[in-house]
């Protein structure tokens, strides 16, 4: 059966009610026995107040010692301690106050485990997670990585409060400068692998955090390569039909107009076999050029006559001083930037904000075309560099796949990235010596 609950207010007004009555007694019995009135005064006054002060502490020593146990409590939650409960001995508003407290810390607890849990299944799921996930403070030091993280960016070295760019000393260069850009792009890494960095930053706990992801992108290149050369297959295959099918017809019609000795007829006709053929050789031209490409042959060249000759086909702004000479093949690095500063222009740049700037930079030279179009989604900036694929519809998608392969056959590498304002900027990283050339 459930005790009802009193009130602190009424027993309260018990006690002092008791204590009136006690020294009314007294008082009476010192009149009584013919005591004079002041001496029944001051009787009555040492009497109530005696009665006042006891009562008072045997009052208030229980609420003093329930607010106490309440007061360390709610210190251990500051603490994220919820194990502490106060017993419920009083049925009046401070026993109430006991029953919302133990009421609030059983919810606390079962919160904090809940929490817990689920930390505990996010971090599961972020440790065998393919990708490098890191998380970086307000200092831009880490407070979270996962093993893939550590091992791609610190050889499997402990990383947690370590300053990021101490962490990334022993990752690919090419790596190092996107991180240092803090914009999204597509990097080279050791041998043939490609990884795609995003950068992303926010506000956690009113501290703004950046979270870093790198992730290793070669199969799923190689598995869209695949793919694009079955496209490739069936684009060839179509586009020979398309014109090897009007060719049988008109050869057919050639030699029925030949037979009657119709000249100017047979003239139209053969006009129109000659436009077929040029356009098929044209179409397969454009293939083969990607898979024939030449062997490079460096040699001293004037960087200010190349970026000239580029100017006077695709106009762009030159920023800066480019250095005096380089060791390349003049003809192949004046294709890459033909086709860099052409893209830059379709992807709908102002003509003005489509810049060069080529510079030193540690036993290499930076070849980087800067432009404010409309950049790449995170799809295209994925398939950029496979042959073939292009967001255009005229497209043939060889534009950045052949700069690539050229810039790579010069011994160096090609990235992508988007720029902060919008717009795409590619760099070129040309070695300063001429490269050792393959086969």
């Amino acid at each position: 059966m459930t005790r009802p609950r009193s009130s602190l207010a009424g027993k309260l007004a018990l006690l002092v009610g008791a204590n009136v009555a006690a020294v009314s007694l007294v008082c009476a019995a010192a009149a009584r026995a013919g005591l004079p009135a002041w001496s029944v005064l001051l009787i009555g006054l040492a009497t109530g107040g005696t009665l006042a002060a006891v009562t008072a502490s045997r009052a208030l020593k229980p609420v003093q010692e329930i607010l106490r146990a309440v007061t360390d409590g709610v210190r251990s939650f500051h603490e994220n301690d919820f194990s502490i409960r106060i017993a419920e001995t009083r049925h009046d508003e401070l026993g109430e106050l006991v029953s919302l407290y133990n009421q609030m810390a059983d919810a606390l607890r079962l919160e904090r485990n809940e929490i817990f849990q689920r930390e505990l299944l996010l971090d599961t799921l972020l440790q065998g997670a393919p990708m490098a996930i890191v998380l970086l403070n307000e200092l831009d030091r880490v407070v979270y990585a996962n093993r893939e993280a550590r091992a791609i960016l610190a050889g499997g070295a402990r990383v947690l409060g370590h300053a990021f760019a101490d962490v990334v000393k022993t990752a690919p260069e090419a790596m190092r400068a996107a991180l240092a850009s803090r914009e999204d792009a597509v990097v080279p890494g050791p041998g043939e692998e490609i990884y795609r960095v995003l950068l992303h930053a926010f506000v956690l706990n009113t501290q703004r955090h950046r979270l870093v992801v790198v992730e290793r992108i070669t199969p799923e290149l190689r598995r869209q390569e695949v793919e694009t050369w079955k496209n490739v297959i069936r684009v060839m295959s179509h586009e020979l039909n398309n014109s090897l099918a009007p060719v049988s017809s008109l050869v057919h019609s050639a030699r029925t107009v030949a037979s009657r000795g119709d000249a100017a007829r047979l003239d139209e006709i053969l006009s129109a076999v000659e436009e077929r053929v040029r356009h098929l050789n044209g179409f397969l031209e454009g293939y083969a050029r990607f898979a024939r490409l030449p062997k490079p042959r460096p040699r001293p060249v004037r960087w200010r006559d190349v970026l000239d000759e580029v100017a006077g086909v695709y106009p762009f702004t030159l920023e800066g001083e480019p250095p005096e000479t380089g060791t390349f093949d003049p003809a192949q690095i004046q294709q890459v930037l033909i086709n860099l500063v052409k893209n830059a222009a379709e992807a709908g740049s102002p003509a003005g904000e489509i810049r060069v700037r080529v510079e030193a930079s540690d036993g290499q030279t930076l070849v980087h075309v800067l432009d404010r179009g409309r950049g790449m989604d995170e799809e295209t900036m994925k398939k950029a560099l496979l042959p073939f694929y292009s967001s255009k519809e005229t497209g043939t998608g060889l534009g950045l796949p052949l700069s690539s392969e050229i810039v790579a056959a010069h011994g160096g590498r090609l990235t992508l990235r988007n720029r902060a304002g919008g717009g795409l900027a590619v760099t070129c990283a040309l070695p300063s010596a001429a490269p050792a050339v393959s086969a």
